[in-house]
């Protein structure tokens, strides 16, 4: 199994190749993608892009961590201090 390494909100994070960005997070033991408005964690809930739980900054872009997939060096940033923007 090739294992590649990505960033995570500045920490260095080493996956499966193949993973998608939020199975990197699971895998790092921070499942959370961001908060709600009412600072609840949220998490991915589908898992397939419907429901929009996972949005992150992904190399400065917003995507859905359940529907990318992690490549070599990608820094990957969570809304975790509640500063989310759209």
């Amino acid at each position: 199994m090739n294992l590649i390494t990505l960033t995570i909100d500045g920490v260095l994070v080493r996956v499966p190749e193949g993973s998608s960005v939020v199975a990197a997070f699971s895998l790092s033991g921070q499942d959370i993608c961001r908060y709600s408005v009412t600072r609840q964690p949220r998490t991915a809930f589908c898992g397939m892009g419907i429901c929009q739980e996972c949005r992150v900054t992904i190399n400065g872009q917003r995507r859905l961590a359940c529907q990318t997939l992690c490549q070599p060096g990608m820094c990957v940033e969570r809304s975790l201090n509640g500063s989310f923007t759209v």
